[in-house]
């Protein structure tokens, strides 16, 4: 029996079929979550972003994980990679007297986790557009964590 890896589970031929439902539907939240049809309340820009972290307005978190934050981060960001969000949770203000921004490397991640944090009522919470792979493409400047 021939079998194949789908997000790191080795699936054998009858359990394929299931397997890529499995992965479209997961394709499918992944995307709806980075659609242009989310609410334009629920993201900044990455040039407001930039500014008002550098003015000391919002408090910017970081998602992305520990080797990506080896490669620069964004002076001030607060890091606190996604997949230790849930042990974490209470580092991210609930007051919503300071805006709180999300970014990762594209916006995938923040994009998510913000749906998670909407639904825990985190209303002063945004993710930042483009990421931080589109920060380093602008040259923008970054520090070592």
């Amino acid at each position: 029996m021939s079998s194949f890896t789908v997000k790191h589970h080795t699936v054998s031929r009858q359990g394929t079929r299931r397997s890529l439902l499995l992965f479209g539907l997961n394709l499918g939240l992944t995307l709806a979550a980075c659609s242009p049809q989310a609410a334009a309340s629920d993201s900044v820009t990455l040039d407001f972003a930039r500014a008002e972290h550098e003015a000391g307005r919002v408090i910017l978190i970081d998602l992305r994980e520990p080797n990506e934050h080896a490669t620069g981060v964004a002076k001030g960001a607060q890091l606190l990679p996604m997949r230790q969000l849930g042990a974490r949770l209470s580092e991210i203000p609930t007051a919503s007297d300071k805006p709180v921004l999300l970014i990762c490397n594209t916006q995938n991640r923040s994009s998510s986790t913000l749906a998670a944090l909407r639904e825990r009522g985190y209303a002063h919470v945004r993710y930042v557009q483009g990421g931080m792979s589109e920060w380093t493409r602008r040259g923008w400047p970054l520090v070592r964590p």
